[in-house]
């Protein structure tokens, strides 16, 4: 009895990234970025600030810098085609859409940035559902 069993068709380091999976790496790396910077701006901010409680502000500071670790290999894992690297992007990039809405609440210059999360959320998510995403990363 003979089994056919053709190998995975893996992709070449010639074989281009489609643009959306490139995108969505992009956008992850970006909010990763932010939220490690606004994490290490805390931990500066609790140090050298006069916050209620010191333990407390420098907690939430490590906490949010972590949380900017997971974007950041979520995008490196894209970049490299790894099927597990969508799912933390696509979570980062929901977390967008109520972090703005609480954002444009406040109005002001935070309703601009707003905005801005808004859009970067909903791209994120665009480009990862994109068919030329999934068909590379299940070519792997």
């Amino acid at each position: 009895m003979t089994v056919d069993s053709a190998p995975a068709k893996t992709p070449s380091a010639a074989e281009p990234r489609p643009t959306p999976l490139v995108a969505g790496a992009l956008i992850a790396f970006v909010q990763g970025a932010a939220l490690a910077a606004w994490g290490v701006y805390d931990v500066v901010a609790g140090f050298t600030g006069t916050p209620h409680n010191r333990g407390l502000a420098e907690f939430g500071g490590v906490v949010i810098l972590l949380m900017g670790v997971l974007p950041l290999l979520a995008g490196r894992g894209l970049l490299r085609r790894s099927r597990w690297g969508r799912s933390p992007a696509l979570l980062t990039d929901s977390i967008c859409l109520p972090v703005a809405w609480n954002m444009w609440q406040s109005g002001g210059v935070m309703a601009v940035l707003a905005v801005l999360v808004a859009l970067l959320g909903l791209a994120g998510i665009v480009a990862l559902l994109h068919p030329a995403v999934t068909a590379a990363l299940e070519r792997r």
